[in-house]
């Protein structure tokens, strides 16, 4: 029996389109080896997005593919990841320790931005990533409340401010430093300037993705992100209603005026299931996500039902994703957080820090 080539192997690779990436491994640069010797065939598989739940699952499928191959007697598939950094806006460069910055938006206010944003973030770190999760709402901080989070971060040198912890997560909201129940009476100037702080003087440690969570519509906070914070992509939540859709569409114009890539959009509330009969009902529209993301061409990630267990867990300070690990609507995070990961590998990697910078002067 003769041994089976490389090509072989290649095309019978190429036959499975990895479904969080929407393509083969091979056009994805996710092969980083193949050896052969004799029947016996060894595959190294390094993705770009965090995949700790379907390493397993990917490997296998990739072994029965190349099993068939002509000649190929074993076949040993290892899947390991690495979050590499991606471009961000032209005029900036990216905060040191932080490989990229994920922006959570809405149009409008009460479409579920915030919980979409804290169980992102806990479904990335559930996939194997370092995580950090900024709560930029100042006037409306919920993410202390959502984390189960309380006491004031600490400052070791009088200037920075450690950041807060919770289910592996490193956190920072103005919710921490104020009481509760206090409001922030503060013109815009004042926001943003605290929005700049809370970024940038928090000693963030090493994070693969932070995920801002931003507050409704498209003022001054989304501004100073736009223009001063190195956002690698953002991620757009709505509801089917008409009137969200509509707001949720500014918030992505406003991303695409910018340069900032909107990796897609979510849509929350899709369904409601009736706990007493089980009756699925299309209360607030129906496609709407799905709609916005075809006229748009940006990826529908995924749809959420209306759920009372979401929004009992997230105001008891342990979200849906750390709550209920095994339920069907964890599982719908996770699948949105690798969609959302796996769109932003196949973007531009960040190369500045690896070059001098060059200045040229006419004197």
């Amino acid at each position: 029996m003769s041994e089976p080539t490389k090509e072989a192997v290649e095309a019978a690779i190429k036959g499975y389109k990895e479904p969080h990436l929407g393509r083969d491994l091979v056009a994805a640069h996710s092969i980083k080896g193949i050896e052969i010797e004799g029947g016996q065939v060894r595959i190294k598989v390094v993705l770009g997005f965090p995949a700790k739940t379907i390493c397993a699952g990917i490997a296998k499928t990739l072994e029965e593919a190349v099993l068939a191959v002509e000649g190929v007697e074993m076949v040993q598939v290892d899947v390991t990841w690495e979050i590499k950094s991606h471009s961000v806006q032209k005029s900036l460069k990216p905060i040191d320790n932080i490989k990229n910055i994920i922006a959570v938006a809405s149009g409008k206010g009460g479409v579920g931005k915030s919980t979409t944003a804290v169980n992102l973030a806990l479904a990335l770190s559930a996939e194997g990533a370092r995580v950090g999760i900024l709560d930029a709402d100042i006037y409306g901080p919920s993410q202390p409340r959502m984390l189960g989070i309380s006491g004031k971060p600490e400052s070791k040198d009088g200037k920075s401010l450690e950041p807060m912890s919770s289910y592996d997560l490193q956190a920072m909201s103005i919710g921490f430093l104020i009481d509760e129940e206090t409001p922030m009476i503060w013109r815009g100037p004042m926001v943003t300037q605290a929005l700049e702080q809370l970024l940038n003087d928090t000693n963030w440690s090493d994070l693969d993705y932070l995920v801002i969570d931003l507050p409704p519509g498209t003022g001054d906070t989304q501004l100073t992100l736009a223009q001063k914070v190195p956002v690698s992509g953002a991620v757009i939540v709505t509801t089917p209603q008409d009137i969200a859709l509509l707001d949720a569409r500014k918030g992505l114009k406003m991303f695409q005026k910018v340069e900032v890539p909107v990796l897609g959009v979510v849509e929350n509330m899709s369904t409601h299931i009736c706990s007493a009969c089980g009756h699925e009902e299309h209360i607030f529209g129906e496609g709407g996500g799905q709609k916005m993301s075809e006229q748009y061409g940006i990826d529908l990630l995924g749809s959420l039902p209306l759920n009372g267990h979401i929004r009992e867990e997230t105001d008891n300070g342990k979200p849906t994703v750390v709550a209920q690990p095994d339920s069907r609507v964890a599982e719908i995070y996770r699948e949105i957080a690798r969609k959302t990961a796996a769109k932003l590998s196949l973007q531009a990697k960040d190369y500045a820090s690896k070059f001098p910078r060059i200045v040229i002067q006419n004197n």
